[in-house]
């Protein structure tokens, strides 16, 4: 298997190179602070969707789905292949960085490659791992047989009650305006509609069925269960279900047209349904007292992974709703990615923590960025390297500052750590 994705990426040399998105450090910064450690948290590469064919997916449609190349919700061979260049980036970048010598083969100490128990999860972290040492014949690690959810990465909640259902309501509601959950599914009528064209949903056996015949049901149903992810109903669910089917048939299919079921789509058109899974995932997600709730474990580890003083570099491999619940429950600044569909949580996103050290004070800071592979990069296969790097978007911290190079006293993000750890031990 290995061999045909080694194929794969051969080929992809044939293709010409994207403009590289990634802003390469000042001759200043070098001159002042080396790299000390890197703490990741990454989302799985391209999957299959998470429902099979003869699911509401089938149904929902006149089209013919993408011949998927893996089972429902498992990673396909051009997420692999994908996975893959993103090791032997971070390989070369790290090396490039200092923090490791060329072919050197860390022990477990300084490397910890650690994924979620679920198929995709666990291939992503293989194949990145193919990439970053192919030749040290090292273990990355997780704890049950897949496919099964590991707690540390489970967007679960861990504490419910009635204070905490109504405070979740009150924030998530704040996102709508004056009109609340309504107001929610209102700001995305045009992409509704959009998906609904795209389809062909009004002909689809599952309006003749007298089920889904449109998206119009506004007063979306939140359900928050002890030990159960975040839960909902109604339009913004199902719309969401077709919209992450649509954009990983998108970076599956190279043909413009098929990839939208005959449709002549526009990038913009592209970012109008992804904008569905980003509001689905904030909903879900990004309420404050919902993050901390859901993130608790991850915070907890991330914290601990970023003080230890013999790791060099922590690979983490889970979910969209783990960067997102991460991300609020730490308090970073709204933000929409650049040269992307996917404008919060790419496929393939990684949350990277970069603990830099001053030369002369030895004091340390962090810096945090989304690296990702750039639209164009996943559709066109294009190799990564330090002159095509993959995008690379410097996140902000609300209420900390940083310095002129975008970076934050180490104390300071852990203190932001240890704030939301206390908020998790409030909530009733």
């Amino acid at each position: 298997m290995h061999s045909f994705f080694s194929a794969l990426v051969l080929l992809s040399l044939f293709v010409s190179p994207s403009l590289s998105a990634q802003n390469s450090k000042s001759d200043k910064f070098k001159e002042n602070y080396e790299l000390k450690e890197v703490v990741v948290l990454s989302r799985h590469n391209i999957r299959a969707p998470l429902s099979g064919k003869n699911s509401i997916l089938g149904k929902i449609t006149t089209h013919e789905w993408t011949n998927w190349t893996a089972n429902a919700s498992e990673l396909t061979l051009r997420g692999g292949v994908l996975e893959t260049m993103m090791g032997q980036y971070f390989r070369k970048w790290l090396e490039d960085e200092g923090l490791f010598k060329e072919g050197y083969c860390p022990n477990t100490d300084e490397v910890n490659i650690y994924a979620n128990s679920m198929q995709r999860t666990v291939a992503t972290a293989e194949y990145f791992q193919s990439g970053f040492s192919p030749t040290c014949n090292r273990n990355f690690y997780h704890r049950f047989t897949p496919s099964k959810m590991d707690p540390l990465f489970f967007p679960r909640l861990t504490k419910v009650s009635e204070e905490f259902k109504a405070q979740a309501l009150k924030e998530i509601s704040a996102m709508g305006g004056t009109k609340g959950i309504v107001g929610i599914n209102e700001s995305l009528k045009a992409s509704y509609d959009l998906i609904e064209r795209v389809t062909d949903m009004k002909n689809s056996p599952a309006c003749k069925e007298g089920n889904t015949c449109a998206l119009n049901d506004y007063n979306t149903q939140l359900t928050f269960k002890l030990g159960d992810e975040p839960n909902m109903a109604g339009s913004l669910k199902i719309a969401n279900t077709i919209a992450d089917a649509l954009i990983l048939q998108y970076f599956e299919e190279p043909d413009d047209k098929k990839a939208a079921f005959g449709n002549d789509l526009t990038v913009k058109d592209w970012e109008n349904i992804s904008k569905i899974k980003d509001v689905y995932g904030d909903v879900l997600f990004a309420a404050p007292i919902v993050a901390t709730n859901v993130a608790h474990p991850l915070l907890v580890y991330l914290k601990d992974e970023l003080n230890s003083n013999a790791r060099k570099f922590t690979f983490l491999v889970g979910h969209d709703s783990n960067i997102c619940s991460v991300t609020n429950a730490l308090q970073f600044e709204e933000y929409s990615l650049p040269n992307t569909i996917e404008k919060k949580t790419p496929i393939g996103s990684k949350l990277v923590f970069e603990k830099w050290q001053d030369k002369r004070t030895k004091k340390e800071y962090i810096s945090v960025n989304l690296v990702y592979q750039t639209t164009d990069q996943l559709r066109k296969l294009l190799l990564l390297n330090l002159d095509n790097p993959p995008a690379s978007f410097q996140m902000k911290i609300s209420g900390l500052t940083a310095n002129e190079f975008g970076l934050y006293n180490f104390d300071d993000v852990v203190g932001r750590f240890d704030q939301a750890i206390t908020a998790y031990e409030a909530i009733k």
